[in-house]
């Protein structure tokens, strides 16, 4: 926490990337009535210091899902909103010892939760969020869908490293149908800004992950090699891009535990869930 470093950049006049430590990433967005910040990363930095800093409005906090680099920030603020089927999820990353040793210790505590999900609409004044679930990377994560500026917010569920071999994630088959039901958005969104973005993303991003997760479901996986991780070695699938397309980057993968690609692949849940 001491020391760490909050990286600032202004994508419009209303609208903030906040990338701490090149870990995870936030964004601000500030309404006429009131401001959202959507996401709290690892909580490295004091946050609700540096968006005070950004805005004097209201703040109202949304989670996209409840992974530790994108909820641990919450203990800077007084609640904040996730789906309810991320809430025991994220609560439970706040039973660790280094969570302990880096929060609790300091008198920094989590705030309560409360539920957003699919269908709610966020009034900033000027400015309007909807909601939309997208459960695949984690039971509740959802997107938030800037509709007055087309941009597309999207939390982990659609990025350049998604991660579908965590203890949690859907099997990837079952992902491919959830990223159909939000497809619609292409037409409503012509960026992407995801949860460890520097920059936007053109919203075909959202179609290359569904296309990548479709040739993984079919068995088109040859060519896909191993990928280790802190818990283990699954293995990692090009995600390939759309010619003509801005993105951040063109080295795009999705990993995934070869035992969670269909949901009749009991061995993935005989391992993961007790």
């Amino acid at each position: 926490m001491d020391g760490a470093t909050l990286y600032i950049k202004q994508l419009k006049p209303y609208l903030y990337l906040l990338d701490e430590e090149h870990q995870a990433t936030g964004y601000l967005v500030i309404g006429e009535n009131k401001a959202v910040l959507i996401d709290t990363m690892n909580g490295l930095t004091n946050l609700r210091a540096e968006v005070e800093k950004l805005t004097d409005k209201p703040v109202m906090v949304v989670n996209t899902h409840g992974h530790p680099d994108h909820v641990f920030g919450n203990v800077y603020f007084d609640e904040a909103y996730i789906h309810p089927k991320d809430v025991e999820m994220a609560q439970s990353f706040t039973k660790s010892e280094e969570y302990r040793r880096v929060f609790t210790d300091k008198g920094l505590f989590m705030p309560p939760f409360k539920p957003i999900q699919g269908g709610d609409v966020i009034d900033l004044g000027g400015k309007t969020l909807e909601v939309y679930d997208l459960p695949g990377h984690t039971a509740g994560g959802i997107l938030l869908l800037l509709k007055e500026d087309r941009i597309l917010f999207v939390g982990d569920g659609i990025n350049h490293h998604l991660w579908m071999q965590l203890e949690g994630c859907m099997p990837v088959s079952e992902y491919v149908k959830e990223l159909d039901k939000v497809l619609f958005l292409e037409k409503e969104a012509d960026v992407i800004l995801h949860g460890h973005a520097q920059d936007y993303d053109d919203i075909s991003l959202m179609r290359c992950v569904r296309n990548a997760c479709a040739e993984i479901a079919e068995g088109k996986t040859a060519e896909d090699e191993p990928y280790p991780w802190f818990a283990g070695v699954g293995k990692k699938h090009r995600i390939p891009l759309m010619p003509g397309k801005h993105y951040q980057q063109s080295d795009s993968v999705i990993c995934y535990d070869p035992e969670n690609v269909l949901p009749d692949q009991t061995a993935f849940f005989k391992k993961h869930i007790r």
